[in-house]
């Protein structure tokens, strides 16, 4: 892999890009979080997700109960026995977002120019003339002129299924709008976006507190998606409601920024959150079309200097219908890698999408072929410098450790921990080569019994860049004697040699503790 590490700032041969890709154990370094619904629910669907390179399954309560989502998801622990792929759980919640209320669930078609009622009136019928919306206060949200935007659940950008309308008078409670293009609205539910007008509604409302109590408690969600994330309280408000349910106090918040008042804080927001969600289907709407590459670039490259996962949203919508992603669209995965990204989140493309598998292969082969051309150089120059000196121990420990393993060519870095924060320091500096993270389970008990643990920490590395997780036999500690480290080191190097990215002769750098001290060592393996 490492021979033929290119870079894109240098003259590439066409004879190297005409090599057909090769197939690997891991699929690509950067991870894809596939949303499960109504066609991604069977086993053999779901297990070729997880093969085809899906790592975390997110589960969007935008729509469908929580008996829907239990039944997906014992489908998907179904799927990852069978295929011994680990597979993280997302809970996304709805947030204060905005949705007409179609009922009969007939499509709607608005012709350009006719005028359209929204009313807070839900028994109403939906049709051509009069939306029903499930918010009160729309008509003392905005003034003539103003733009909204609705679409099929998630916002497509594509002209025949979503429409711009514009106010044209708010009278009571009603707000009567022109119809700015000619749109077909198919389905029970369409999510609407007014630009650039602030809401006041809660972030975490009182339906998702129950479902994150209830369905989130009951599955030990590994991260809570919180949808249209504005402030940095809204995190604060989330963590501590998290930190009251027991074991969900372990689960990570990922930021989702879906509007310019997120962006307005994003840097405070980015302090409390675990990771960043960059909706960039809402924000699509919210920002001009010329400004979405510059905010993609900087609100992934503040994520990276910070260590915290960035994950980009809708890259193939056109995938959703169509086995192959148009040029712009396999431009864009490609671009998100190289800007930095972490994870690929795909939405309708497997929810509803008729080739759910075909996508996730597609886009990490896209990725795969995108990260052989990273400047890991340049990358690694600017981290350490933001990071400026004195360097904290750990993090001097994690850049030498990946200088090193670049610098001998080592074909895997493994790294031994237990709270998963040595392994996620290392993946910030993005190393060309996998790190295999080897989690050690802490015993811990309450008196009444005893509980491993660790299961958290590997899972929610899934969602890192370059971490790949193994459970070690919960025997061997973490900081111990070099003899029960050279039997978890073994087991590292088999699980290593059997997934293909360790082979005879290949040289390997380790990074553990021995008693209080952090160590790095090379070593060379043997047939």
């Amino acid at each position: 892999m490492h021979a033929t590490h290119l870079l894109l700032e240098e003259p590439i041969r066409m004879a190297s890009i005409l090599e057909p890709s090769k197939p690997s154990f891991f699929p690509a370094m950067t991870k894809i979080v596939g949303t499960l619904g109504p066609k991604s629910r069977s086993v053999d669907v779901i297990s070729g997700c997880l093969n085809a390179g899906m790592s975390v399954a997110r589960f969007d309560f935008s729509w469908g109960d929580t008996d829907y989502h239990q039944e997906t998801l014992e489908t998907l622990k179904k799927a990852v026995k069978s295929t011994k792929k680990l597979c993280a759980v997302m809970l996304d919640t709805v947030g204060p977002e905005l949705q007409v209320v179609n009922k009969s669930e007939r499509s709607i078609s608005l012709e350009a120019d006719a005028l359209v009622v929204l009313t807070p009136d839900q028994n109403q019928e939906a049709s051509l003339k009069l939306l029903p919306i499930n918010f009160g206060g729309l008509s003392k949200s905005v003034k003539k002129g103003d733009t909204i935007f609705i679409g099929q659940y998630l916002f497509t950008g594509s002209e025949t299924t979503s429409v711009w309308l514009e106010v044209d008078e708010v009278k009571g409670d009603d707000v009567v709008c022109v119809i700015k293009n000619t749109a077909t609205l198919a389905g029970s539910l369409f999510t609407l976006h007014i630009s650039q007008i602030r809401i006041d509604l809660p972030t975490l409302t009182d339906a998702d507190k129950d479902v994150i109590s209830t369905w989130g408690v009951r599955n030990n969600i590994d991260f809570l998606s919180l949808s249209y994330t504005r402030h940095a309280e809204d995190v604060r408000h989330a963590r501590d409601f998290l930190s009251k349910l027991g074991d969900l106090s372990q689960t990570q918040i990922f930021a989702k920024i879906e509007n310019i008042e997120g962006l307005h804080h994003f840097d405070e927001i980015l302090q409390e959150a675990d990771g960043v969600i960059l909706s960039r289907g809402n924000l699509g709407i919210d920002l001009p079309p010329e400004k979405v590459f510059l905010f993609q670039k900087a609100a992934v490259y503040k994520c990276n200097m910070a260590g915290k996962p960035a994950v980009v949203t809708r890259v193939v919508d056109s995938m959703t219908d169509n086995l192959r992603p148009t040029r712009a669209e396999a431009t864009d995965v490609a671009n998100a890698v190289l800007d930095g990204s972490d994870a690929i989140l795909l939405g309708a493309e497997t929810l509803r999408g008729l080739y759910p598998v075909e996508t996730i292969s597609i886009v990490g082969k896209i990725c795969a072929e995108a990260e052989k051309v990273f400047n890991q150089d340049l990358y690694f120059k600017k981290t350490v410098k933001y990071v400026g000196e004195p360097m904290t121990h750990l993090e001097s420990i994690a850049s030498s450790a990946v200088r090193a393993a670049i610098k001998v060519k080592a074909s895997v870095i493994i790294v031994f921990t237990s709270s998963g924060r040595a392994a996620r320091l290392i993946a910030k500096y993005r190393p060309t080569m996998p790190v295999l993270s080897v989690v050690i389970p802490r015993l811990k008990t309450n008196q009444l019994r005893w509980s491993f643990t660790g299961a958290f920490e590997a899972r929610q590395s899934l969602i890192v860049r370059g971490l790949f997780p193994m459970l070690a036999d919960p025997r061997h500690p973490a900081e111990s004697t070099s003899a029960t480290n050279e039997s978890v080191l073994k087991v590292a190097l088999d699980h290593g040699k059997a997934s293909g990215v360790v082979k005879s002769h290949d040289r390997v750098v380790i990074c553990q503790k021995v008693g209080d001290a952090s160590v790095v060592k090379i070593i060379e393996l043997e047939d």
